[in-house]
């Protein structure tokens, strides 16, 4: 099941088509039956997530906290039980992202989709700190992007 929450109201999202292209990427991944929370906020309350979780006291576009921290990229998440039918939450800021548009050269519509697929590879234990897992990442979310976009 897919959960969004649209906590913020400054910036209109169309939450029926993020909703489809969450399910269009869970589908992809053969994930259908696992459940996706997508949280959308202001930059108050992201600041907030990022100084708490990650100890960086500003705004960003997007926080993904997974369910299962120590998967693997690449690796399928087996369920051993219901609980285990989670990938995890994904925090969205609209305001932000709109604000940093210029910088992708991308419409808040293709934006919001990056960072969806984004989101959703860090839940399941994609990376890209280091330089070769940077191309593994890359490979995964323009497979993904090109799913959804068919």
């Amino acid at each position: 099941m897919i959960i969004i929450r649209n906590q913020q109201r400054k910036i209109k999202v169309d939450l029926t088509k993020l909703e489809q292209d969450a399910t269009k990427i869970l589908a992809a991944l053969k994930y259908s039956n696992f459940d996706l929370t997508i949280l959308l906020v202001n930059e108050t309350t992201i600041q907030q997530y990022n100084r708490d979780y990650r100890q960086k006291d500003q705004p960003t576009d997007i926080l993904s906290f997974p369910f299962h921290a120590n998967i693997g990229a690449g690796d399928y998440i087996v369920p051993t039980c219901e609980d285990d039918q989670n990938l995890g939450d994904i925090i969205l800021c609209p305001p932000y992202i709109l604000n940093d548009l210029e910088r992708w050269e991308k419409s808040f519509e293709e934006r919001i989709q990056i960072l969806l697929v984004h989101g959703i590879c860090h839940l399941l234990g994609y990376d890209h700190i280091l330089d070769e897992d940077y191309e593994i990442m890359k490979k995964q979310e323009e497979w993904l992007l090109a799913q959804i976009n068919k």
